[in-house]
């Protein structure tokens, strides 16, 4: 099976094909009668995008807010943070499913039985997630099944690490502002009602909305991540005091990405979201950058500070390191991103983003 991962990963589909041939490969090899894979901001693990197969999409909003709201164990995060890539209801509830809110109220409920949920993690980002279900008569997923989930979740976070590698603000060698929408200053205003649905948005914000549409029909018509973020903003109300907002890095179609940030209105917790997108800074994708780009934790701090315009003596001292030790983890750099020095490696981080933001390169 990871052997046709690879194949899928070598084809270079857009992201959503991509996953759409994923399900093909692990349905059929884990035994799964429907799943759905979702996309992620590596840096937060926050989720960005679904692609489903068999399921019921009136149910994906609930799904959301137990995700986020739940105490249930096989949330991905809680997953993640017991030191796990792969989990199933059945081994977490000790093969009393009905423990698990996630199997009351979604999985019983569409005549689903045991699931297994599994992090796309690599190098220290999480590259996505996924869920793949049997029905209620079928058997719980074995350990050999988990055992070779868990290897196929490692082939295809390697997979997911490369999709995210940034590309500047105007692809294809376009003018910046040729198309007001896509120029330095583009913006997006948006509110989610409390029921999950759009009910107010500016023209740059309709537009991200078309550009992230998903497939599957979906009753509040919301893309995946901005649902996601809108339940991020409601779970800091109780101390959202003072501007407390919720915000992600989303990736365009055509590979750039940008940044959108929620906020609670009114501090009601069930109340309205007001959502504001805007091409995303270098500030806001260097932290992605460095972890697709596949440098050791070491080198992130170093590249790091050589982004910041730290001299390798100033870096050394900041760092505990020696001057040396320093070069050699800058040498590492320049030898996994093919650049020659420390400005080619600067501008290779950065420059795409200050460009498309307006500002000259740094």
């Amino acid at each position: 099976m990871t052997g046709e991962i690879d194949d899928l990963a070598a084809a270079k589909l857009p992201l959503e094909q991509f996953f759409r041939q994923l399900l093909t490969v692990l349905g059929p090899a884990l035994g799964a009668e429907a799943g759905c894979l979702h996309g992620a901001d590596p840096v937060t693990g926050f989720l960005t995008s679904t692609v489903a197969e068999g399921l019921q999409p009136t149910a994906f909003e609930h799904a959301i807010r137990l995700e986020m709201w739940s105490d249930d164990t096989t949330r991905f995060v809680d997953i993640r943070a017991a030191g796990r890539v792969v989990e199933t209801v059945h081994r977490a509830t000790g093969g009393r499913p009905e423990r698990s809110v996630r199997y009351r109220e979604l999985l019983a409920e569409y005549g689903l039985g045991d699931e297994l949920r599994m992090n796309f993690d690599v190098g220290g980002g999480r590259w996505g997630a996924a869920a793949l279900m049997r029905g209620a008569d079928a058997a719980p997923f074995g350990a050999s099944e988990q055992r070779l989930a868990e290897r196929a979740a490692r082939a295809v976070a390697t997979a997911l690490r490369d999709y995210a590698l940034p590309t500047a603000a105007t692809p294809d060698g376009q003018d910046v502002g040729t198309d007001p929408q896509d120029g330095p200053y583009w913006l997006g205003v948006a509110v989610i009602g409390p029921t999950g649905r759009l009910t107010s948005a500016d023209a740059g914000a309709r537009q991200l909305f078309e550009e992230l549409a998903e497939s599957h029909y979906r009753p509040a018509g919301v893309p995946t991540a901005l649902v996601y973020l809108a339940e991020r903003a409601r779970t800091h109300a109780p101390s959202a005091h003072g501007g407390t907002h919720a915000w992600t890095r989303l990736r365009r179609p055509g590979g750039q990405w940008i940044a959108v940030r929620a906020s609670l209105l009114d501090q009601c917790p069930r109340g309205s979201v007001a959502l504001v997108a805007q091409p995303a800074s270098a500030v806001d994708v260097i932290p992605l950058s460095l972890l697709a780009h596949r440098f050791s934790p070491r080198e992130q701090e170093v590249v790091l500070q050589a982004v910041r315009g730290l001299s390798t003596r100033d870096i050394a001292h900041r760092l505990f390191l020696s001057p040396a030790t320093v070069q050699d983890h800058l040498q590492s750099a320049f030898t996994k991103t093919g650049v020659r020095s420390r400005r080619e490696l600067v501008a290779l981080l950065a420059a795409p983003y200050t460009a498309g933001l307006g500002l000259p390169p740094a």
